[in-house]
């Protein structure tokens, strides 16, 4: 009878297989196994070496780099205010693929204009980031237009005040909107906005700071981060067998030297080959601009952008006829120091996406550049230089 009530009916041991007292443990077992498998398979085949579809991968990649180093190469061409028009560009798309990572549709179709509550925000920071630094250069400004100078001038002038009000309006306007059963994603999505406005304006207020001091300043970081980008990838892609973070599969310990050195001797070569060759005969390259004016500047560049001369010794100046001494301009130092931030540094801020997305399960922040991702895929490492 007690064996009758305490105990559930029990099935021959021929139809459940044999139980042994570690089943549980075996389950867990092959639960592991399964992961360690996942493991291997995400540092092993999905290196670029092992990748089957590697080539057309790299043709649509190569294509769309052509498209945006033309781009980028105009826009250097056209001079400083562009070039802050481009940073500006780049970061409200940056700020629409942020916004978009945590959206839920449902919740967004019971909070109407939450989405441009987020924007209110977006454009307020920008306002008291750029006005900041536009206040600096609007001093030395002529214009013609007298009604828009005194526009501009009373904007800047209460630039704070406005920034200020704007900021207190906008969590008022968060505050009425909250709505019972929403308060953590209405929270959530408020601390989120501000992420993304501290990660998004942080580093462009020195990008911006930079391109007015001269856009070598601006053009030299930026440059060797897409040549340790594009030589990372191609000594992966080439070369790369050993998986160098878990973070990101297809980084390589062999595209990672690889790129190091490549930076490093390209920004010694490249600094002073495009000084001595285009920025000599362009000083607008290596000009502060003082004003917001789009004419073209002509200053003493300096003496980092002069060349030093040192001597060889005897062994060498007899090896290479003629050579007894060799011109250096001290700017190649800068650009060595930067090669090496460049190289070992900036693609810290690449792992750092990488678990970002891991984090959220996706691939790509966006899909606006083809054979790269999004805008933030794109800028990942130039934010961290």
């Amino acid at each position: 009878m007690q064996k009758e009530h305490g105990s559930a009916p029990t099935t021959p041991t021929s139809a459940r297989g044999p139980t042994t007292p570690t089943s549980a443990r075996v389950r867990h077992r092959k639960r592991s196994n399964v992961f360690n498998v996942e493991i291997s398979k995400t540092n092993g085949d999905h290196l670029l070496i092992n990748d089957h579809n590697k080539y057309r991968s790299m043709w649509i990649r190569a294509s769309s780099s052509m498209w945006m180093l033309g781009g980028f190469l105009l826009i250097i061409y056209l001079g400083h205010l562009y070039i802050l028009a481009m940073v500006v560009v780049i970061q409200i798309f940056m700020a629409s693929e942020l916004f978009s990572l945590l959206r839920r549709a449902h919740e967004d179709k019971r909070l109407p204009g939450f989405r441009i509550l987020n924007w209110h925000f977006y454009f307020t920071a920008m306002l008291f980031v750029y006005g900041r630094i536009l206040s600096h250069q609007l001093v030395n400004t002529v214009t013609l237009d007298k009604i828009f100078y005194r526009l501009v001038s009373k904007l800047i002038k209460y630039q704070m005040f406005i920034f200020y009000f704007l900021y207190i309006a906008g969590v008022m306007w968060f505050i009425l909107t909250l709505k019972k059963k929403m308060y953590k994603y209405q929270f959530g999505q408020f601390a989120w906005t501000h992420m993304i406005l501290i990660v998004v304006f942080t580093q462009s207020a020195f990008t911006v700071a930079n391109i007015f001091e001269g856009i070598f300043w601006f053009l030299l970081p930026a440059s060797l981060i897409a040549v340790n980008d594009v030589a990372a990838y191609f000594f992966g892609f080439f070369f790369g067998k050993t998986p160098l973070i878990k973070l990101s599969p297809k980084k390589t310990w062999e595209g990672f030297i690889g790129a190091s050195v490549a930076t490093t001797i390209s920004a010694f070569v490249e600094s002073f080959m495009q000084l001595a060759n285009v920025f000599g005969r362009y000083q607008w390259l290596t000009c502060p601009r003082k004003d917001l004016s789009t004419g073209w500047l002509h200053c003493d560049p300096g003496p980092l952008f002069k060349p030093e001369y040192y001597p060889l010794p005897g062994w060498i100046s007899g090896w290479v006829l003629h050579w007894k001494e060799v011109a250096i301009l001290p700017v190649q130092w800068h650009a060595l120091c930067l090669s090496l931030f460049a190289s070992i540094i900036a693609p810290f801020g690449g792992f750092f996406a990488s678990g970002f997305k891991r984090a959220f399960k996706i691939k790509d922040f966006g899909d606006s550049i083809p054979g790269h991702g999004g805008f933030t895929d794109r800028m990942d490492c130039q934010a961290s230089f």
